[in-house]
């Protein structure tokens, strides 16, 4: 399964309360303010994984929540932190404000990161507020609560080479001769229906990264055959490949094609 485009929703962790709580031992007339701080919240981030290639494993998981930090207790205990979540998408991942539109970051490199709710952060307990006139504080801090976002993950495969042209060309089969990369192969038309990459070694010390894109056909803009939508995906290489065959099977004009 081979998905380019995913709504989700994010949302952090709300930080835990600072807790509010006096020392009560033998002993020890005077104990004063012990509460211990709220942990923080988890955060929920996005980054490019270099050995993830599609966004197919985040369709049908629109929520994403990260945990909530604990609340403070006694004997000055700091409550435990949320543990965060991070998203892992293919770099060329263009992360998206859902409600406005805006670009959020482009993650055009593998480990680039971007933090789409923050976690909320925990309350002070009452020690905090002790001073030399309030040595018995009752004031404590809840703690605040963590971000929430709606994003749309939109990818645009990062290749150096695209391979272009009608259906049945060859694409596919020239990217198995060149790499090793297995995309289907066959001779009826459409038999791709989404880009596969492929990474083709030159010599020892060279290689570049081959994109085979469906085949285009007349009409396409209008949503003729596979539609031209999976042309983004050539948007950022460097050099485009068009693939003409010799002796169409359709009995098609070669020059015409």
């Amino acid at each position: 399964m081979f998905a380019d485009r995913v709504e989700i929703h994010c949302k952090a962790g709300d930080g835990g309360d600072g807790c509010f709580s006096f020392r009560r031992e033998a002993h020890v007339p005077r104990g004063g303010p012990d509460g211990g701080d709220g942990g923080d919240g988890g955060s929920v981030t996005i980054k490019a994984a270099p050995d993830v290639n599609s966004l197919a494993h985040i369709v049908g998981h629109r929520h994403w929540k990260a945990k909530k930090g604990a609340h403070g207790e006694g004997n000055l205990r700091r409550g435990k932190s949320g543990e965060s979540i991070a998203i892992r998408v293919p770099p060329g991942t263009i992360v998206r404000d859902l409600k406005r539109g805006h670009v959020l970051k482009d993650l055009k490199k593998a480990g680039e990161i971007i933090v789409i709710a923050a976690g909320g952060k925990g309350g002070r307990g009452n020690r905090h507020f002790a001073t030399a006139t309030n040595r018995a504080p009752r004031e404590f801090e809840r703690g605040t609560l963590g971000g929430e976002r709606d994003v749309v993950l939109e990818l645009k495969l990062i290749a150096d080479v695209g391979l272009l042209g009608m259906p049945n060309a060859g694409k596919s089969t020239l990217l198995s001769r060149l790499s090793r990369a297995q995309p289907e192969i066959a001779d009826y038309p459409f038999t791709t229906k989404y880009p596969n990459l492929g990474m083709v070694r030159v010599g020892y010390d060279r290689e570049f990264v081959l994109a085979d894109i469906p085949g285009l056909i007349e009409g396409a803009h209008a949503g003729v055959g596979l539609g031209h939508e999976f042309l983004k995906h050539v948007e950022r290489t460097r050099v485009l490949v068009h693939l003409v065959e010799p002796a169409p099977q359709d009995g098609s004009n070669t020059v015409e094609n």
